[in-house]
């Protein structure tokens, strides 16, 4: 076990949103975003920006890093950027105003329809159905969880339908 990988949580957070340069076993050298480091495997996973806003994710196993250096700190603009990169392309074109807006108007049709909705979250962003589905923001099909397949399946492509008729 390698040093990166005797290194607690915490201590891997402090890398999260920093550009670094990660040296690996057979003189292999990585630089990127941090986005996260797996707890588990110690794992590094980078993005590194190209041309045209595209995005190009990299990630270092946890057993093959030597050495972690931080090149740069990451202001709240990059911070912001980074944390959209794995964002569902929906939730980046709604407003919170819009996004109230599409959630009450579930809530609404839900409830028309006789099934029980109720919010839930210190926020009330999550919508849950019967007690046994959730839909988060923006409210689409794609954002249901559920254990129950057959629930999860109908209430998707009820909300499908909701949302197909609105356009």
């Amino acid at each position: 076990m390698n040093d990166w990988q005797r290194k607690s949580p915490l201590d891997w957070e402090t890398y999260v949103n920093k550009m670094v340069k990660v040296a690996a076993l057979e003189k292999h050298e990585y630089e990127g975003w941090v986005l996260t480091v797996d707890p588990v495997s110690a794992s590094i996973v980078l993005a590194t920006y190209l041309e045209n806003e595209k995005v190009s994710i990299s990630v270092v196993l946890g057993h093959a890093v030597q050495e972690v250096e931080i090149l740069k700190e990451g202001d709240n603009e990059m911070k912001q950027r980074l944390s959209c990169i794995f964002a569902p392309e929906e939730s980046k074109a709604y407003s919170p105003e819009e996004l109230e807006e599409r959630k009450n108007s579930l809530k609404t049709w839900l409830e028309t329809n006789h099934i029980p909705v109720t919010e839930q979250g210190e926020s009330g962003r999550t919508l849950c159905v019967a007690g046994v589905l959730t839909i988060d923001p923006p409210y689409s099909p794609e954002e249901c969880s559920s254990s129950n397949e057959i629930i999860l399946s109908r209430v998707q492509g009820l909300i499908q339908g909701y949302f197909e008729k609105q356009q």
